[in-house]
């Protein structure tokens, strides 16, 4: 369970201070599937960046399975977001000289993983978003959707229980896009739980639950009948 309480985020730029965030309030349940949309400028991706650790609210609290993720130093925090949080983002981010089976390994190394075990975890996690066949393969080699498909399998192969994907299909064709977000809907329903953050409103609107901010603060928060 996500549980955020009167989380601010402000910035100074010049003589100018900007509030990303502005006294926000959020619970996310265990298995939801949530869509964060807003325009540029609204406080989604620094929220997203909170919900992942990348970031530090300038205060309030922000609590992972009731424990105040706020109070941790940087190892534990960086410990937490490898074992709970997988992230896809819209540019992929792979290296380019590593084979998709080499991408996948990344966060097992970075983790202390033995060899012989993240070879095996990178080749289950391809096989579960059908990209088995494609394992020796540049990236360069890759579609934009197969690339995006190592990334999903990147997050995946630390078994995150959160997987938090920021416009996931923003780089792709129409195709390419739905068959992204389908297989993303697919790992909701095996019980990640998944936030999305898009300026695409048909596809925020998929989700069951739909958030929207505007200037650093939750506008509306509405959920369909399951």
């Amino acid at each position: 369970m996500i549980e955020i309480e009167g989380v601010e985020r402000f910035y100074q730029v010049g003589d100018q201070l900007v509030r990303a965030l502005d006294g926000v309030d959020l619970r996310i349940e265990d298995a939801e599937y949530v869509s964060l949309m807003g325009p540029s400028g609204s406080g989604k991706s620094t929220l997203l960046h909170i919900l992942g650790l990348l970031d530090r609210p300038t205060s309030g609290r922000y609590c992972i399975d009731g424990r105040d993720t706020t109070t941790l130093d940087e190892d534990e925090q960086a410990r937490t977001r490898r074992e709970q949080i997988g992230f896809v983002f819209q540019f992929f981010h792979l290296v380019p000289y590593l084979t998709a089976l080499e991408n996948v390994e990344l966060p097992l190394i970075l983790s202390g993983t033995p060899a012989v075990e993240r070879r095996e975890r990178a080749r289950t996690a391809l096989a579960r978003i059908g990209m088995e066949p494609r394992i020796d393969h540049l990236p360069d080699q890759l579609s934009g959707g197969q690339r995006q498909r190592v990334a999903i399998a990147r997050a995946l192969v630390t078994n995150p229980a959160v997987l938090l994907a920021d416009e996931p299909t923003g780089n792709l064709d129409r195709r390419s896009g739905g068959e992204v977000i389908e297989l993303l809907e697919e790992l909701n329903a095996g019980g990640i739980t998944l936030v999305v953050v898009t300026h695409d409103f048909d596809l925020g609107g998929r989700a069951r639950r739909r958030i929207r901010l505007a200037d650093g603060q939750i506008v509306s928060d509405e959920q369909s009948e399951p």
